[in-house]
């Protein structure tokens, strides 16, 4: 009824008022500096919770949560923070690292939680093709979720809410030629199906459309050049501590349509588990499946780093815990190992270029053992995957190191960003950045410029 009463750029103006409206009187302001949110699901069966620590960077479901603009020479990036030494009050963020002068910018808050404590509503971002910048808040149960749209093109100080819904783990692309795309999961009981919808102006979004919808899964995604999305994700027989086997899709149109890996058009929503989609048979080797992060090859073959385990709680029982790589080559789905690490929540990313391809993540053991995370720890390979050499990018820690995240895309300087903080006890939680060269900053706690340089803890 207002739409047919009023012209459309006054319209835009009183919608942008009403949702200015939404933000407290925290948002949209610089925070003190990087402090991180301290969570734990709980879930404690004699080892430590089932996860716990410095997550910031969590979820693996959560993509991307940073990305390299070569127009402004700058990656930005989100994460889940605070902004006083209450290591639980979540409030969603946002940061700069200008690759001019490696200066870090004080963060910004886009949303201040009012006291929530949950990193499930971490963010994700993308920007879009006129610069602006789009931050995914995630449902979180009675959580709401938010999309938030920068003020100015290529600037992090000001968001508006452009729309609301359920979204949970939101993974958002944008494309030149498929407009925006967000992918997300809808909790049905205890199951969690997939869904994908479009916008062209990343205001207006169709309607959620599912894709897969039987027993549950987590998903992990990834976009190529050309536009075509992929996603890898898992599925729960008998709840999330079950899940187990690997699916592969791909959408050629932002998720309004799926191929298998063979090119094949897939009926959706999939609602079995045996399906054309299926590349990795873990189930039948009894085995669990934690992915961590998809990319691709230079000829856009999808790689896909993933944890395999045999129980879900902490502790021995589930040994080993072996990070691997299933990777589309002629003969199919393919298998390599990469090494091992304690916990089923340690996770890492993967960076590839040409035939080296680089894994980061905390694979190292930590203080605080069998618990989430633990020393990060870069692995090369020069021969695609198929053997590995290391390099400890973090050692003699006091705090387990947390879910290493790239930028799509990255910058040298600027290869991933991740969290600390002990995993036994809520505390405070520091965020760190690694490019390239190896060398390791630290991101100031407190700030007294708007631009600061990050500290070198490791070079």
């Amino acid at each position: 009824m207002i739409s047919s009463q009023l012209p459309q750029f006054l319209l835009a103006t009183l919608l942008a008022v009403v949702a200015l409206l939404q933000l407290t009187a925290t948002e949209n302001q610089p925070a003190p500096g990087y402090m991180g949110i301290w969570y734990s699901i709980g879930q404690n069966k004699g080892h430590g919770p089932k996860y716990s620590g410095g997550l910031g960077t969590y979820p693996a479901n959560m993509v991307p949560m940073a990305k390299y603009d070569k127009q402004a020479d700058v990656t930005w990036f989100v994460y889940g923070g605070t902004t006083s030494e209450k290591p639980n009050d979540l409030q969603i963020m946002i940061g700069a690292w200008n690759h001019k002068n490696n200066t870090v910018s004080k963060p910004f808050t886009i949303r201040d939680s009012g006291g929530f404590k949950d990193a499930h509503a971490n963010p994700s971002m993308t920007i879009g093709g006129d610069g602006h910048i789009y931050v995914a808040s995630a449902t979180r149960h009675k959580f709401e979720g938010r999309l938030y749209r920068s003020l100015k093109p290529r600037d992090h100080s000001a968001f508006e809410v452009v729309y609301t819904g359920y979204m949970v783990y939101p993974q958002i692309w944008y494309h030149e030629k498929t407009g925006y795309t967000m992918l997300h999961t809808k909790y049905k009981g205890k199951s969690r199906h997939l869904h994908s919808m479009q916008s062209q102006d990343g205001r207006t979004w169709t309607d959620a459309v599912a894709y897969a919808t039987f027993s549950g899964h987590y998903q992990n995604s990834a976009q190529l050049p050309n536009g075509m999305i992929i996603t890898a994700f898992n599925y729960h027989p008998g709840g999330v501590d079950k899940r187990t086997n690997i699916y592969v899709m791909a959408s050629p149109d932002g998720g309004k349509s799926w191929l298998d890996s063979r090119g094949k058009k897939l009926s959706t929503p999939l609602d079995s588990s045996n399906n054309s989609a299926l590349a990795l048979d873990a189930k039948s080797r009894d085995e669990l499946v934690y992915i961590m992060d998809v990319n691709y090859t230079d000829d856009g073959r999808p790689v896909i780093l993933y944890l395999n385990s045999k129980d879900a709680a902490t502790g021995p029982k589930g040994d080993p815990r072996t990070w691997r790589l299933l990777t589309l080559g002629k003969k199919g789905w393919q298998e390599q190992t990469i090494t091992n690490s304690t916990n089923n929540y340690d996770c890492g990313s993967i960076l590839i270029e040409g035939k080296t391809w680089t894994v980061i993540g905390p694979t190292g053991a930590g203080p605080q053992e069998l618990m989430t995370g633990g020393e990060t720890v870069k692995w090369i390979s020069t021969n695609s995957g198929r053997s590995w050499t290391s390099q400890a990018l973090t050692a003699n820690s006091t705090a387990n190191h947390t879910y290493a995240r790239r930028p799509v895309p990255n910058h040298p300087d600027f290869m991933v960003f991740w969290a600390d903080g002990d995993a036994s006890k809520s505390g405070p939680s520091s965020l760190y950045v690694s490019g390239e060269d190896g060398k390791v900053y630290r991101l100031p706690r407190r700030m007294n410029n708007i631009w600061e340089k990050p500290e070198l803890v490791r070079r």
